[in-house]
């Protein structure tokens, strides 16, 4: 990477990691890690009755981690980092990420607050048909006003040149492979310079050569600073990150930290 590159890759990703002398709540509403939940429970309420999909939940993750949360189809995953990203509200307990407590924001303050401080990656890409690759990472710049519109061009084409897309830019997404998107739809996440990136299955319809890549890229995206947060059935991603988060019923039943790796049956129990 060439020097001019390393300075605007610092300037764009780079964070302050926390040092010994910060306070223990260092945050406003007293939390002491960059992600907390407390105590929350999610109860959906249907024709049927209620189903609680989370039950007390406590987590805390720090900036710098990239955490998985893994477990059974319908043991709670993706709503417990839904709740973080503000795409779900909790029944009851509180959502607390870096000074917002995001539990007590109204719909619209929490579209304005995720534009800028979450980045979201779905496992179905989710890019916009009718715009151009580089129009879909334009996009979040414009709704957040973030910016000036050559900053934006130059910010968008350095993205996509971090993602091995840059020649892509001008195509429409169908014209691309299903790995291509995913990349595109990593760069449309970092358009506005999130700390958090929250992935939902970020390599399910990926083959395993091309989930290593995206693996690969949230690791360098690890090593500058972001912090992730993803659902991921893939075994092998698995053991491979900083702490995995193992949910079950709603509840979370275990953690392993990178020094205590998962095996390879332990994870097969777990998906079975």
């Amino acid at each position: 990477m060439r020097t001019e590159e390393e300075a605007v890759f610092k300037h764009w990703f780079s964070r302050t990691p926390p040092t010994s002398t910060t306070p223990l709540e260092h945050y406003r509403h007293g939390n002491a890690h960059l992600i907390e939940l407390r105590q929350v429970t999610k109860t959906y309420q249907s024709a049927a009755g209620g189903f609680t999909a989370l039950k007390g939940i406590d987590l805390q993750i720090d900036t710098g981690e990239f955490v998985a949360v893994i477990g059974k189809s319908g043991s709670g995953k993706s709503t417990l980092i839904n709740m973080v990203a503000g795409i779900d509200r909790p029944t009851c307990g509180e959502v607390l990420v870096g000074d917002t407590a995001v539990h007590t924001l109204t719909e619209n303050q929490i579209a304005a607050w995720r534009g800028q401080h979450i980045g979201v990656v779905f496992q179905f890409f989710q890019l916009l048909p009718v715009l151009t690759v580089i129009e879909n990472v334009l996009l979040p710049m414009y709704l957040c006003h973030r910016w000036t519109p050559r900053e934006r061009q130059e910010r968008a084409l350095y993205l996509l040149e971090q993602m091995g897309m840059e020649s892509q830019a001008h195509k429409l997404p169908a014209a691309l492979s299903g790995g291509q998107q995913q990349r595109v739809a990593i760069a449309r996440a970092l358009a506005n310079d999130p700390t958090i990136l929250i992935a939902d299955e970020p390599t399910g319809n990926l083959d395993s050569k091309t989930a290593d890549s995206i693996f690969q890229l949230f690791t360098s995206l690890v090593e500058n600073g972001k912090t992730i947060l993803m659902v991921t059935h893939d075994q092998d991603l698995a053991q491979r990150v900083t702490r995995a988060v193992i949910v079950a019923d709603g509840e979370i039943v275990e953690e392993r930290r990178q020094a205590q790796p998962i095996s390879r049956s332990e994870l097969e129990a777990m998906y079975a």
